[in-house]
């Protein structure tokens, strides 16, 4: 005869109900399982091993700008359906609702650290941050304003490339873009371009890589076609790193690589350093 009764499942009361969704965050580099909360207050950066999330358009601009600065420029433009891709529009709206965004850049007027400059954001989470139509007007009538303002011009990219749905259309981004950086080139106004998570195809190819200063964030993927790709074509096995920031820095087509937490005094620093050199003389 045993000492203790054996207690029935039952007698333990009701279920305990799962854990809320969103709480923890599972960080894909180290897999340490990071509170939401503690991840937001990092600028969601993982606190054990540093991996940078990839984050929206309005927590890039909050961590960046002086707050209460910025000014949002070309809310109204909207996608059309030009090729008559099945199904675009509808896709479109979604991501609209989903995200709250009209589009997959944010472009506007701001200071950062009293400096007045032009921002476009490109943000992951609206179709993977595809280049279409809007997106390449935007950034292109942001580098404009900068122009004839004579204002400095940042551009966050965060692509998957080009937008499939609008063919030839999003193609022609790439040369609407990089001719608008080259005037203001001519204008002898600053262009700093910064790499995010992750930055490819027809981006990679136009205005992403035409920075006067190229800045990355640790360990993002930097590129045009992916590895499996790049691997299939070439036959040939990829070095280790391959197509990381450290790696693009490490063959000269990324100059800087700047920690999140670091990416506002820095790139103040680096303004500060250039609108000297750059503004014109007083008459």
């Amino acid at each position: 005869m045993g000492f203790f009764k054996k207690r029935s499942v039952n007698e333990f009361g009701e279920k305990k109900q799962d854990m809320p969704e969103g709480l923890w965050t599972k960080c894909p580099s180290c897999g340490e399982s990071l509170f939401e909360q503690t991840l937001a207050k990092n600028l969601r950066v993982c606190t054990n091993c540093g991996y940078h999330f990839t984050i929206s358009s309005g927590e890039r601009i909050t961590s960046l700008v002086d707050e209460g600065t910025f000014e949002e420029m070309d809310l109204q433009l909207d996608s059309v359906d030009a090729l008559g891709f099945k199904g675009y529009v509808d896709k479109v709206k979604a991501y609209q609702n989903k995200t709250g965004l009209k589009e997959a850049v944010v472009t506007g007027r701001a200071n950062i650290e009293g400096i007045p400059v032009l921002l476009a954001i490109m943000d992951f989470r609206f179709l993977g941050a595809s280049m279409g139509s809007v997106v390449g007007e935007k950034i292109t009538r942001a580098i404009e304003t900068a122009t004839a303002e004579g204002k400095p011009v940042l551009v966050f990219s965060a692509s998957g490339g080009a937008r499939m749905h609008e063919g030839i259309l999003s193609l022609m981004q790439m040369a609407k873009t990089s001719g608008a950086l080259a005037r203001h080139a001519e204008a002898r106004l600053p262009y700093f371009s910064i790499l995010t998570h992750p930055t490819t195809g027809g981006v990679t190819a136009s205005f992403a890589t035409l920075g006067d200063v190229i800045i990355a964030e640790p360990k993002c993927m930097i590129g045009f076609a992916g590895p499996r790709v790049v691997k299939e074509t070439t036959h040939a096995d990829l070095p280790p790193g391959f197509q990381t920031a450290e790696f693009m820095m490490q063959h000269g087509l990324v100059d800087m690589i700047i920690e999140r937490k670091d990416m506002r005094s820095k790139i103040a620093g680096l303004l500060r350093y250039v609108t000297k050199t750059t503004a014109p003389a007083a008459a």
